[in-house]
C-alpha cells in the first residue's frame, strides 16, 4: 500500500484515513455476517437449480422492462416476473442466501452509523439540492 506523505515525509491526514478505511474493510471481512453471506452466495452459485431459477428470472425481468420501455407490458407480464421471483426465494439455498444478504446489509449499516455520527451530518435531509437556505 502507497502513503501519500506531505513535504516533511509525514503521513497525510488523507492517507491515515484510507489507511483506516483499509483496515475497517478488512475487519468487515472477517465479522460473521460477512463470512456467512460468503458462504451462502458459493452455495447459490454452486447449485444448479438455483442457477436455473436466476436465469429464468432474470430473462423474464428483461423482457418486463423491454415490454414496459415500449409502453407493452401488462399485467400478465408483471404476475410471470413476481412468480419466477417467489419461486426463486422459496428455495432454501436463495432463503439462506437472502437471510445473510440481510443480516450483512444491518451490520453494514450500523458501522455507517458509527462513522457518521462524529461527524454530525445528515446527508439524508440534503437530497434535494446543494445549498439550503
Amino acid at each position: 500500500m502507497s502513503v501519500e506523505t506531505d513535504v516533511d515525509g509525514e503521513p497525510t491526514e488523507l492517507s491515515r484515513v484510507e489507511e483506516l478505511a483499509g483496515e475497517l474493510g478488512e475487519a468487515i471481512a472477517q465479522t460473521p455476517e460477512y463470512q456467512r453471506f460468503e458462504e451462502t452466495k458459493e452455495a447459490v452459485e454452486q447449485d444448479d437449480e438455483a442457477q436455473e431459477k436466476v436465469q429464468e428470472f432474470e430473462q423474464l425481468r428483461q423482457e418486463f422492462m423491454l415490454a414496459r420501455q415500449t409502453g407493452e407490458a401488462t399485467q400478465e407480464d408483471v404476475q410471470k416476473v413476481r412468480e419466477a421471483q417467489q419461486e426463486l426465494h422459496s428455495l432454501p439455498v436463495m432463503d439462506e442466501y437472502l437471510q445473510a444478504q440481510e443480516d450483512l446489509e444491518a451490520k453494514l449499516e450500523n458501522v455507517n452509523k458509527v462513522i457518521s455520527e462524529p461527524l454530525a451530518v445528515d446527508f439524508s435531509d440534503q437530497s434535494s439540492g446543494c445549498c439550503e437556505d
